[in-house]
């Protein structure tokens, strides 16, 4: 809820974390004039205060998880959601003082659950008088900055500029760049003073880094639009200009993670993961709150090459499963603040209670939500489950092929129709099962939980061969004769149930007990073996059609269909027009694991 001009007015006299943002090429926050009223006898030689962080909270409001219509709940005894978050950060304040803290967030937002796709479809926010929910919590909770995440594009930039003109913080997001003019898109940094009384006030400069990903997860959105340069390159252009402008403090908010690493290959010739490389190739940096990879670091140090100066680092997982508290220690040098000590923790907030007031905003945003998830679409024959999904061609999955086949085989050209047609899908969630008897709009969405669209792309039959010995690199070598045990089979080199596609259309044998790179065995198409030189249209999600997850030939293939539609949407229009989902239609057993030949599974 927007602060009252009453209110507000009453907080910027007590507290000194204020400011509006100003100029697109960065924000500076304003002192107020009473700031410097009631000036101790003896100037303070010594400041405390903290930075609170949260990162891919992916539109989780309240502890709720839509796609089994229920409260959260895993074996790990999280809760999710900004509502409990939010009374973390109103004892922080307390205890600290509401002069004594900033609050900021790396990114991904928007995107996520059913409220976020309800948000930005059915309902959505560009519509007149609708409020996106996580502009409503944040503004609440009084953001101060949050970066621009990859998935805020997904939904298209009209869709992110309309959240961005709802809030009441910026957007932070320096590399970002206009395509044509390659001036900020959104706001690098935003500069927040500290006030303390009888004292110089404290500049803390916050750059906020997106992920250079976007460029091709979202080629369809922002393609000719915005480029996305390195974390590096723009860290070490907007670094040196918050020091220039006086700041005591230089926090960075990434949506990057720390490990150097990247999941698309060698597509674009930037870092997805790389804020241990800012942290240790630009100098001037004090602390970064990390996200995008979806892992708690509470603490964690990055030595800086150039001044030998530690870094601190955090990253509080996701979701709202935890808030990252960095706090800073300064002391007044020569009439100029210097930080002497910085430590970083995460707190979980599964032991406070939501926050009322929150509740009270969102709850019939919700509540409408609910609804619209439990709408039921037709029947299902039988249960349908995923839960052995990762190693077994389970009928479930085949439901996704054949959808996207359909799809794709009704807007293909009459030349690329007479061309051999498959499919391609991951596994998204284990835990995914579409019940016997009535189905429902989450019921298909627990299935196909993100947003893609859809693509159909051309592969030869040796393209193809190689696009599924690198799926198969997904399973951990186990030699014949050896007892498999589906608990270890899987997520081998790092390689996600999300990244690991199965094809529908072509017959094929993944054998586990053979090396990466050999394992794809008898690959044929209508009781043919593929040739090297066969033309096949591949059915694919637009993620992956783009390069996501670094498999090999598909960014750079022809396109022979491409849509708008998100995929999960086409899924539930197939139930909504046939009435009733029955596998007989559509499931077919087309590939297995052996070892050495022999299947693991009879």
């Amino acid at each position: 809820m927007p602060v009252s001009p009453m209110n507000r007015r009453a907080f910027v006299k007590k507290s000194a974390v204020t400011g509006a943002a100003v100029a697109a090429a960065g924000t500076v926050a304003a002192t107020p004039a009473q700031a410097a009223e009631h000036r101790p006898a003896k100037s303070p030689k010594t400041w405390t205060f903290s930075i609170l962080g949260t990162t891919d909270l992916h539109s989780h409001v309240f502890d709720w998880d839509y796609y089994l219509d229920k409260a959260y709940s895993d074996t790990k005894g999280n809760s999710v959601g900004v509502a409990r978050v939010a009374t973390l950060i109103k004892q922080q304040r307390a205890a600290k003082g509401e002069e004594h803290v900033l609050l900021v967030d790396a990114g991904d937002i928007i995107q996520g659950t059913s409220l976020a796709y309800y948000f930005a479809r059915v309902e959505p926010i560009t519509d007149k008088g609708v409020k996106h929910p996580m502009a409503v919590a944040m503004n609440h909770m009084r953001y101060d900055a949050a970066a621009l995440g990859n998935h805020e594009f997904n939904y298209g930039i009209e869709v992110l500029r309309k959240f961005e003109s709802q809030c009441h913080f910026p957007l932070l997001g320096a590399n970002a760049l206009d395509a044509k003019t390659l001036k900020p898109a959104f706001p690098p940094y935003t500069v927040k003073r500290i006030c303390v009384p009888g004292a110089p006030d404290i500049k803390v400069g916050i750059l906020g880094l997106t992920n250079p990903g976007i460029a091709l997860w979202d080629k369809d959105n922002v393609s000719g639009k915005m480029v996305f340069p390195g974390l590096v390159e723009q860290a070490k252009k907007y670094v040196p200009r918050l020091r220039a402008l006086g700041c005591d403090v230089v926090f960075l908010t990434d949506h990057s993670g720390l490990d150097g690493s990247s999941s698309y290959g060698d597509e674009l010739p930037y870092v997805e993961n790389a804020s241990n490389l800012v942290a240790q190739q630009v100098p001037g940096i004090d602390a970064i709150l990390v996200g995008h990879t979806h892992v708690e670091v509470p603490s964690y140090t990055v030595k800086n090459d150039e001044t030998g100066e530690d870094v601190l680092l955090s990253e509080p997982y996701c979701w709202g499963y935890r808030l990252s508290v960095f706090d800073f220690e300064l002391e007044l040098v020569h009439g100029q603040w210097k930080v002497t000590k910085k430590t970083a923790q995460t707190l979980n907030p599964n032991t406070v209670d939501e926050d009322p007031e929150i509740k009270k905003l969102l709850e019939a945003d919700h509540e409408l939500v609910v609804k619209y998830v439990n709408t039921a679409v037709g029947t299902c024959t039988e249960d349908l489950s995923a839960a052995e999904s990762c190693w077994k061609d389970v009928p479930i999955m085949d439901f996704i092929h054949q959808v996207q086949m359909d799809t794709v085989k009704a807007g293909l050209s009459t030349s690329d129709a007479a061309l051999p047609l498959i499919s391609v899908a991951a596994p998204f969630s284990r835990t995914a099962d579409i019940p016997a008897g009535s189905v429902t709009i989450k019921d298909i969405a627990g299935l196909y939980i993100y947003d893609n669209t859809l693509y159909g792309k051309k592969l030869t039959g040796a393209q193809l061969k190689d696009y599924l010995e690198y799926a198969a690199k997904y399973y951990h070598q186990v030699p014949a004769g050896t007892a498999v045990d589906t608990a270890t089979l899987t997520n081998a080199n790092s390689f996600w149930d999300y990244m690991y596609d199965t094809a529908a259309g072509v017959s094929y044998d993944i054998d586990i007990a053979a090396a990466e790179g050999s394992r794809i065995k008898n690959l044929s198409y209508n009781g043919t073996s593929v040739a090297d030189d066969q033309v096949f249209v591949v059915a694919v999600n637009n993620y992956r059609a783009n390069g996501g997850s670094g498999y090999p030939h598909i960014a750079a293939a022809d396109i022979a269909y491409s849509s708008t539609n998100e995929i999960r949407q086409l899924m539930i229009d197939y139930v909504t027009s046939k009435g009733t989902l029955d596998p007989k239609d559509f499931a077919v057993t087309n590939w297995k694991l052996t070892q050495g030949g022999t299947p693991v599974f009879p």
